[in-house]
């Protein structure tokens, strides 16, 4: 893998191309002719082959430091920026405003100064506002302190305004605010740890109502609004509005696992997450459940993709039912899926 910056026009950068969406973004890119580069911080993304790797320029670092930007955004056409930290565990709260605000701003103006054609922007529809029980959320639905309770969805919701302030600025770009990503990954963090918390057995299970999106449909709808005409939009991906509880015991019955079984009551949830917190004190890992998803998870909300889909017209998302039997594959291939 070469560490020589290549300096030819039509490069695309991503940002974040060892998560669990920026490596399917990778190689979404990967199936069309154009230079790609990537920014990578310890290690380079599991789900990738070692030819899909050799392909990418890798250069180690991250979106803190400016000057790295400057350097890797010359040449640079198309920009995906993917980077970020997702965590609903309250002392991340510094890092996500660090590396989600800050970070995004580097990000912003370094392609603002190299003169970038056109970003896609990963946001969340946790910048939308999640508390919304029984109501549908589009993309007009505006953040307030009111309508989230996650230090992440504020975070991200700060994020598109560096990105908004870039569009004002000259940038053409575009904001993609999934909802929740099943994807093949690290199971220790993020969305991936929905796999985890099944193979594990997790019990508890919530009717709560949720979007899910397939990580291969949001990297296939970004690299589609990417090459469309389309700027200063954003844009839903969502696949399908499901019950937890399904998807939960979909995923642990692939995995050949008990399905969750004890219904959350408020009650129970506020003694699960208390537990889950101060076995997260001692054993120093991110707990399954917090207080923020104790409570949003019994939320029913509804999120609209009619406007993506309007845009990107053939488009299909997968069955979330489809693509859980395949990544559950991924997982049991991997020899932590099979320790207890």
């Amino acid at each position: 893998m070469s560490n020589d910056p290549q300096k030819d026009k039509g490069t695309i950068l991503v940002t974040g191309g060892t998560g669990l969406l920026g490596a399917y973004v990778l190689r979404e890119l990967l199936r069309h002719d154009q230079p790609i580069r990537a920014i990578y911080r310890e290690r380079y993304p599991q789900m990738l082959s070692k030819q899909e790797l050799s392909r990418i320029e890798w250069m180690q670092g991250d979106i803190l430091d400016p000057m790295l930007l400057e350097e890797q955004m010359e040449g640079v056409e198309e920009l995906y920026h993917c980077a970020g930290v997702v965590s609903f565990h309250p002392r991340r709260k510094n890092d996500m405003m660090k590396i989600n605000v800050e970070g995004t701003a580097n990000v912003v103006n370094a392609a603002l100064a190299a003169g970038v054609r056109k970003m896609v922007h990963v946001s969340s529809v946790s910048a939308l506002g999640r508390k919304r029980d029984n109501e549908t959320v589009t993309e007009s639905s505006k953040w307030s302190a009111e309508a989230n309770l996650s230090n992440y969805g504020e975070s991200k919701f700060l994020a598109e305004m560096e990105v908004w302030r870039g569009i004002s600025e000259g940038l053409e770009a575009v904001i993609v605010n999934p909802t929740i990503i099943l994807g093949y990954g690290n199971w220790n963090s993020g969305s991936a740890a929905i796999f985890k918390n099944a193979h594990q057995e997790f019990p508890w299970y919530t009717d709560g109502v949720s979007g899910f999106v397939g990580a291969s449909d949001v990297a296939r709808t970004m690299w589609l609004l990417m090459k469309g005409r389309t700027s200063g939009e954003r844009y839903i991906i969502n696949g399908q509005n499901l019950t937890f509880r399904r998807v939960f015991t979909e995923i642990a019955l692939a995995f050949g696992k008990k399905a969750p079984h004890l219904k959350v009551t408020p009650l129970i949830a506020g003694l699960v997450w208390r537990w889950e917190k101060m076995k997260s004190m001692l054993t120093g890992s991110e707990p399954l459940l917090t207080r923020e998803t104790a409570h949003t998870a019994r939320l029913h909300v509804y999120f609209d993709n009619s406007k993506v889909i309007e845009a990107l017209p053939g488009f299909q998302f997968q069955e979330i039912s489809e693509i859980i039997p395949g990544l559950c594959k991924e997982y049991s291939a991997q020899s932590g899926a099979n320790k207890p």
